[in-house]
């Protein structure tokens, strides 16, 4: 064997032994990989039924072992963990899937102005937008029923309202659908005196979903209605007992959420 062909066969033989330990590494990558997926998957099922009567940190360690058995990075992984515990223990503070006890809001606040102005502005439901902070739009398709739009954090809310009974100067009665929170209540106008006011707010709040529960417990609300009425007042002061012949409020009535009389604006 002269010197050339004894390199070719060295070298043949080098890549041919070569060949073989990546062959034999991946066998025994594959095999590891079995291994691995077999005691996740034993792991997983595991924590499943733990999951069942366990807490957060479990519920928690279920959720990155899901996302380890899908592929996902360890990152991505404990990530999934982290979230699930936190949601866990939220779901502890307000109760799971219990229903949540709804908020019953009182609020009161005096008005130096004439009853009958009063609740005339504040039938002009279109115009709360213009001075109460967290109510974007209201829309009234028909006298009876009410489209409205509020801040709930950096969010939005929207739901509708039906009017069930509303009398002149008296009070008004709501009631309220949505898919994320609604309220239900009713206003009343009580005359103090000829130029005072006193307009009782009742509300019956209904949260669902995270932040009409987190609001639910910091009773932020009530805070809310308090500041609106405020605002509502501070309006009636500054504009509308600026020119009062302006306010042309909707007098009708409505029973049963029907309207039995037609308004009669008379100043």
């Amino acid at each position: 064997m002269n010197f050339r062909t004894g390199v070719v066969v060295g070298a043949t033989g080098y890549l041919t032994a070569r060949a073989a330990v990546r062959r034999l590494r991946g066998r025994l990558h594959g095999a590891l990989v079995t291994r691995y997926e077999a005691k996740l998957d034993q792991a997983v099922r595991r924590l499943t039924t733990m999951a069942e009567t366990g807490g957060p940190l479990i519920k928690g360690a279920l959720a990155g072992a899901r996302a380890l058995a899908e592929g996902k990075s360890p990152v991505r992984a404990v990530l999934s963990a982290g979230w699930a515990a936190f949601k866990a223990v939220l779901a502890g503070i307000f109760g799971g899937r219990k229903k949540v006890t709804l908020t019953s809001i009182v609020e009161e606040i005096d008005i130096g102005a004439p009853r009958r102005l009063v609740y005339d502005q504040w039938t002009q439901f279109q115009d709360f937008p213009t001075f109460m902070k967290k109510i974007v739009s209201v829309e009234q398709p028909s006298e009876e029923k009410l489209n409205w739009k509020v801040k709930i954090f950096w969010s939005s809310r929207t739901w509708e309202s039906t009017i069930i009974e509303q009398l002149p100067d008296e009070h008004i009665v709501w009631r309220s659908k949505a898919r994320k929170g609604h309220v239900d209540g009713s206003v009343s106008f009580h005359e103090v005196a000829p130029d005072m006011t006193r307009v009782l707010l009742v509300l019956e709040y209904h949260p669902k979903g995270l932040f009409e529960r987190t609001g639910n417990l910091w009773r932020a609300q009530g805070r809310r209605a308090r500041l609106e009425l405020k605002n509502f007042r501070r309006h009636v002061m500054t504009e509308s007992l600026s020119h009062p012949e302006e306010i042309q409020g909707w007098r009708g009535e409505i029973r049963h959420s029907q309207v039995v009389t037609a308004s009669q604006n008379t100043s």
